[in-house]
């Protein structure tokens, strides 16, 4: 009985102590980012930049996101937008990098450093490189729209080939300058393109103004950065809304120079609009008033690499009134999963054997388990998570097929070394990736997880061995080193800031609707 005091009074001040709160997002801004006369230090060729925002929290930078790469520009003008919440009450720094990326690789590892510059919202400071950040509020409407765009006959540029054309969309400001939208890819040696087809948000596309002038500009890609302006078109949001009901607008591609020039000069091609679908997007609060619920599995390491629990340097080691870095992420994440699942109980289990006594618990029941096996478990190797993502997995692809946002499910695995089944593991989570699921890795303790990185996609996009990458982003991994000496509400932030992204993308990109919105449609369609 005393021993169960004990423990409830390490969680009870372990729960007190993380503080979970989080302030009230005022509002979102975009971030676009461009930059001007780039360093050029290979003198045979011009570097490939790619940007990275980076945001401080606790003294600790951590990668937001990062651009596409483009070839061969000192002066690139970014397509990416970094969206990002705008919080009043807080000084909220940000840090863009540029690097240098061969198109050898994608990574950050071996690629050139070229410059930083480290801001807040509201103010510059210039380092070594001249960007230009801008920033805007978002209004509600978060709708996207589906565009695809096609051309014919445009212009050859190329002497001894045809044109490699890409097309740019800008969006017209209310004070005049423009915003690019989306870049299309280009299409090599074709003078009747196809592009891909691509998403933006009404927001980005037009700032729900359907009015809004657009500006579409066509180029003939060169090697060496410099295009050639083969002619542009403007329209509005309004206009291609005609492209719904299946039909196909097309623009003249006009070059104003010889359009003044050319006595007999007509245009440099078409540009058509094959498709326009306007895609609603449901919010992450949607699909939980909706009823879908956060299933929270617990998978702790108890690998010999721990330590004996029994020694006081084991980071297994209870402290009667400190809790160890294992209780301390379990507890910061758990108590924030556990107000999305009705019931409270997790299934919890270890590398190699389940904890007793029982399967699946609460929070507390999850911290009380975990101090009452360590005595009666021997640790021991290897590091095998990938049995207990298949395991989670195997859950949610039963959701998966009831085509409906009922649940989805987060595995949080804390561990203290590099897994040992690498190759199983990026094979999980690439199946993984098509399922209602996330995983969230903390690493415990002060070993090398730069392994670690690869599973999160954020130097790269993930791949099976056999080469097939995830569908979406499905990892979050955090050093639980960087929050050491951070408030501990800081780790739970962390490490779940990407899960409501992830539940969204999952449901919208499977077109399915929040319960409750799909009960409401149907019982109005069959309605007398």
């Amino acid at each position: 009985m005393q021993l169960e005091h004990k423990m409830s009074n390490i969680y009870e001040s372990a729960a007190t102590t993380l503080g979970l709160f989080n302030s009230p997002c005022l509002t979102k801004v975009e971030l676009r980012v461009a930059c001007k006369g780039i360093s050029d230090r290979d003198a045979l060729s011009k570097p490939d930049p790619c940007g990275v925002l980076k945001m401080q929290s606790h003294g600790q930078w951590f990668e937001v996101d990062r651009t596409e790469v483009i070839r061969s520009s000192i002066s690139p003008v970014f397509s990416k937008v970094f969206t990002v919440d705008y919080y009043f009450e807080e000084v909220q720094r940000l840090r863009f990098e540029l690097h240098d990326i061969s198109s050898n690789h994608n990574g950050l590892k071996e690629a050139d450093f070229l410059g930083a510059m480290e801001c807040t919202l509201g103010q510059v400071t210039m380092t070594s490189w001249k960007p230009q950040v801008t920033a805007e509020e978002l209004s509600g409407n978060d709708d996207y729209v589906e565009l695809a765009f096609s051309a014919k006959k445009l212009d050859d540029k190329d002497f001894f080939s045809k044109s490699d054309p890409f097309l740019e969309i800008f969006r017209v400001n209310d004070d005049g300058t423009a915003s690019l939208v989306h870049r299309t890819e280009t299409i090599m040696n074709n003078l009747s393109p196809v592009w891909k087809s691509f998403k933006v948000s009404l927001n980005t596309l037009c700032s729900g103004d359907h009015e809004r002038e657009l500006k579409c500009t066509v180029w003939d890609w060169d090697s060496n950065g410099k295009h050639d302006f083969i002619g542009e078109f403007q329209t509005t949001f309004k206009e291609m809304k005609a492209a719904m009901d299946g039909k196909q607008i097309q623009w003249e591609c006009i070059n104003p120079k010889y359009q003044v020039k050319k006595k007999n000069y007509r245009n440099s091609g078409m540009v058509i609009l094959t498709m326009c679908k306007i895609i609603k997007m449901h919010s992450f609060l949607d699909y939980i008033m909706g009823g879908c619920q956060i299933q929270f599995t617990v998978a702790i390491d108890f690998t010999a690499s721990n330590g004996d629990p029994r020694n006081s340097c084991s980071l297994h080691y209870i402290h009667p009134y400190q809790p160890n870095e294992y209780l301390k992420a379990l507890i910061a994440v758990g108590e924030i999963c556990q107000d999305y699942d009705s019931d409270k109980m997790f299934p919890a289990f270890g590398f190699g054997a389940q904890i007793p006594p029982d399967f699946k618990v609460s929070i507390q029941g999850v911290v009380e388990a975990y101090q009452n096996c360590l005595p009666k478990i021997q640790l021991y190797g290897p590091t095998n998570i990938a049995p207990i993502i298949q395991k989670v997995a195997d859950s949610a692809s039963e959701e998966m097929h009831t085509k409906e946002a009922m649940e989805y499910f987060i595995l949080l695995i804390l561990t203290d070394g590099v897994i040992t089944d690498m190759a199983d593991t990026r094979e999980a989570i690439v199946h993984a990736s098509h399922l209602p699921m996330s995983v969230i890795i903390v690493g415990i303790g002060n070993a090398d997880f730069s392994d670690m990185q690869m599973l999160d996609g954020d130097d790269g996009i993930l791949r099976s061995p056999k080469g097939e990458p995830v569908l979406r982003d499905i990892v979050q991994f955090v050093p639980f080193h960087n929050f050491k000496h951070a408030s501990p509400a800081a780790l739970a932030k962390s490490v779940l800031a990407e899960v409501p992204n992830q539940v969204v993308d999952y449901y919208n990109g499977k077109g399915i609707k929040p319960k409750c919105l799909s009960d409401f449609e149907s019982s109005r369609a069959f309605s007398p």
